[in-house]
């Protein structure tokens, strides 16, 4: 007797285990279906650059003599920056102005020999050929001292300078930014897979590490008409406001605005499942519809939904749902269709 009872205390211990392991209903997190602004945008960087500016670099290779502007100075178009050494330039320029006088002087005195009929006249067609020559080089060499002065080629503000008293620079080096600080835009690269949608007078969102926490605002005002074959982008100019606290050079990261649903029904992205394509099918082949898993009264209704705009933290659900239904959170794989679950605490 004492090892039936024995033997039936274990079955019984061994059924409540089992019971508890195996019969109790899945314990499930759940979600509450809420209503937000849903956005579809598309994503792009940029920089903040004046609209009106010009870099400024030398037109002969040398080394600076003199910088006669700092940054942050207003300056007028023309104005000399800086001076490269032109002792050489200048030294041959002065020969080609001595002997374009001495063939200036040769010629007069041809003209007088020919008046008196002492030279002929082929001598003297001969030296005008000569002073025009001369002279012609004298002037360009005259002109070439002009190279060795880098100029503003328009009114602005020193905006940056990159250059020092000693250096030697070169055509390709930008020694000067001049430009005016307002207004500002952002030169931004959008992926050839997203331009079609970009339009003028869209909406645009920015973020920038200066103004950490702070959505910044600006508009598409230009897409460039040719895109980068090498990095396939289009270049997208973005107006921005004159009070914005935005500083030239500073990089950005632009949501351009394509859509917005201020209303939305909104879900975490994990309540929704995507049905993955079925084995073998061929590309473009439909998927079954996505779906979330409703709790009513601890049970759980499978339910077909279409969704919207998929962001990082929220998925739109355009119908099958409404605001306030509780759902489940990273559904467990082998729910079924009205089975009864456990609710996990929050």
């Amino acid at each position: 007797m004492r090892r039936l009872l024995l033997l039936l205390a274990s079955l019984a211990i061994g059924g409540a285990v089992l019971w508890t392991l195996f019969g109790l209903p899945p314990r499930v997190r759940i979600a509450t279906a809420t209503t937000g602004t849903a956005m579809e945008a598309v994503y792009a960087t940029g920089a903040v650059e004046p609209v009106h500016w010009a870099r400024v670099g030398p037109a002969v290779r040398g080394r600076v003599s003199a910088v006669m502007a700092e940054e942050g100075a207003r300056v007028t178009e023309g104005q000399v920056l800086a001076r490269i050494d032109d002792r050489q330039t200048r030294s041959m320029a002065d020969e080609a102005e001595a002997r374009a006088r001495f063939a200036q002087e040769d010629l007069a005195r041809t003209r007088t020999l020919v008046a008196r009929d002492i030279a002929a006249r082929a001598t003297l067609e001969r030296a005008e050929r000569d002073a025009r020559a001369a002279r012609a080089t004298a002037d360009a060499a005259v002109q070439r001292l002009d190279d060795y002065l880098v100029r503003a080629p328009t009114d602005g503000v020193v905006l940056r300078r990159d250059v020092e008293v000693g250096e030697v620079v070169d055509t390709p080096a930008s020694l000067f930014w001049i430009g005016e600080p307002r207004p500002l835009r952002v030169t931004a690269e959008v992926d050839e897979e997203d331009i079609a949608r970009i339009a003028t007078g869209q909406r645009v969102l920015l973020r920038a590490d200066a103004f950490a926490g702070r959505v910044l605002t600006a508009a598409v005002t230009q897409i460039t008409p040719k895109g980068d074959t090498t990095r396939k982008a289009y270049r997208v100019r973005l107006a921005l406001p004159d009070d914005t606290p935005l500083l030239v050079g500073m990089t950005v990261e632009a949501n351009i605005v394509l859509r917005e649903t201020p209303d939305a029904i909104l879900l975490p992205p994990a309540a929704v499942v995507l049905p993955p394509a079925p084995r073998g099918a061929a590309p473009g082949t439909a998927r079954a519809a996505p779906f979330v898993w409703v709790v009513e009264k601890e049970r759980v209704r499978r339910r077909e939904v279409e969704i919207g705009v998929q962001a990082p933290r929220s998925v739109e659900i355009r119908r099958g749902l409404s605001a306030g239904e509780a759902v489940v959170l990273a559904p467990p794989e082998g729910l079924v269709d009205g089975q009864a679950v456990r609710l996990a605490p929050p």
